[in-house]
C-alpha cells in the first residue's frame, strides 16, 4: 500500500506524543526542566553529528571537509527567500490556531514545542529517501525505522515541552505524504550528491533547532528552510 509509511510514522510520532503527555504530567517543574535541556543537548549533537558524517572524509592525508561552498550559497540566498516569505511567521500562526482550536490557551509553550517539534522530525534526507521508495516501490522500511526514532525523540520532547509536540503528526504527514505522491517525479533529482547536500543542510537545521532549544529563540529555523531545497538544485550546477 503506497501511503503505509507515512501512516505508520504519522502514527509513531502521535503514540509518542500521548506516552510522553501522560509522562511529564507525573515529573515536577525541576524533573521537566531537566529533561528540556537533555533533550535540547541530543537535538543540539544530532544536528552536530549528521554534519560531520557529510563534511569530512578520511583520505590519505587526513581528515578533509567539503560542502563549504554549496553551505554558504544555500543558507544565504535560502534565508533571503525564506525572510521574503516569512515561514517561521506562517508556521508560528499555524501553531497558535492549534492552540485555539484545541482549547489549549493556558499553554503558554504550544507554539514552542509544536514548532521545535516539527522541524526536527520533518527534516533530513531519511524522511526524503524513506518517502520516495514507499512512493515507488511500496518498500516503507526507511519511514517505519524512522517512525520508532520519532516516536522516542518526540515522547520526550512532550513530556519537556507539552501537548503542542504531538501535533508535528500534521507537517510530516503533509510533507512525506506529498513526496510519496509525486515521488515518480521526484527521484531523478535525487541523486547521491543531492541527498548528501540535503543532509548536510538539514543537520544544519537541526543544530539550530538545538540552539534556540537551549538558549531561547534566536535563530528564525523555518525562514533557512528554503536552503534543504536550494541544496538538491545545486548538485546540478555546472560548476
Amino acid at each position: 500500500m503506497t501511503g503505509l509509511g507515512t501512516i505508520i510514522n504519522v502514527a509513531g510520532i502521535i503514540c509518542g506524543g500521548v506516552m510522553g503527555l501522560l509522562f511529564g504530567k507525573k515529573m515536577s517543574e525541576r524533573y521537566q526542566d531537566t529533561l528540556m535541556c537533555a533533550t535540547s543537548l541530543c537535538v543540539l549533537f544530532l544536528g552536530i553529528g549528521g554534519c560531520i558524517e557529510e563534511m569530512l572524509s578520511v583520505t590519505e592525508k587526513g581528515l578533509e571537509s567539503g560542502g563549504t561552498m554549496m553551505m554558504i550559497g544555500c543558507f544565504a540566498l535560502g534565508a533571503v527567500i525564506g525572510e521574503w516569505l516569512n515561514l517561521d511567521h506562517h508556521m508560528e500562526q499555524f501553531g497558535i490556531w492549534l492552540k485555539e482550536k484545541t482549547k489549549s490557551e493556558g499553554d503558554t509553550t504550544f507554539v514552542d514545542g509544536f514548532v521545535n517539534a516539527s522541524l526536527t522530525v520533518c527534516i533530513g534526507a531519511m524522511a526524503v529517501v524513506g518517502a520516495i521508495t514507499d512512493g515507488i516501490t511500496g518498500d516503507y522500511s526507511i519511514l517505519a525505522a524512522k517512525a520508532i526514532l520519532d516516536l522516542i525523540i518526540i515522547m520526550i520532547m512532550t513530556a519537556s515541552m507539552g501537548k503542542g509536540c504531538i501535533f508535528s503528526a500534521i507537517p510530516v504527514g503533509i510533507f512525506q505524504g506529498s513526496i510519496t505522491l509525486l515521488a515518480r517525479l521526484v527521484e531523478p533529482f535525487m541523486t547521491e550528491q543531492a541527498l548528501s547536500n540535503m543532509s548536510l543542510t538539514g543537520s544544519m537545521l537541526i543544530f539550530c533547532v538545538g540552539t534556540n532549544l537551549i538558549w531561547g529563540k534566536r535563530i528564525k529555523v523555518a525562514n533557512l528552510l528554503p536552503a534543504i531545497f536550494l541544496a538538491v538544485l545545486w548538485t546540478f550546477l555546472p560548476f
